[in-house]
Parts: structure tokens; sequence; C-alpha cells
């Protein structure tokens, strides 16, 4: 059976900075410092999710 790959990714609830850096440093612990190809990637979007979520946010005056 086929199914369609979405090419739009699909909204993530948001998470904290130290959510995601809990995530980073438990990858790395489970690959005991070496990652693999697939885990590379991972870290790479968990990097990403990271900056995103430490970067400031704007505020909107009312």
């Amino acid at each position: 059976m086929l199914h369609d790959m979405s090419t739009t990714p699909e909204p993530v609830a948001e998470r904290s900075a130290d959510e995601v850096n809990e995530e980073i440093r438990a990858l790395w612990f489970r690959s005991g410092g070496i990652l693999s190809l697939e885990e590379r990637r991972e870290y790479q979007r968990l990097v990403l999710e990271w900056a995103a979520a430490s970067a400031p946010r704007p505020t909107r005056a009312a």
C-alpha cells in the first residue's frame, strides 16, 4: 500500500528551549558521543528548534 508523503511539515507544539536542550542531551547520551548519520540529522533539527525557542520574541504594543 502506498502512502502520500506531505511536503509541508505538520505544526508542532512549541517547546521551551530547556525542553529541547534536554532532548539534545539525551540524544548525545544515548549515542555515546558518536552520532550516526540519522542521529546527526535529528541533532540538526533539534538545534534549529532550540535556536527558534531561544530567540527573543517580538513584543506587540497594546
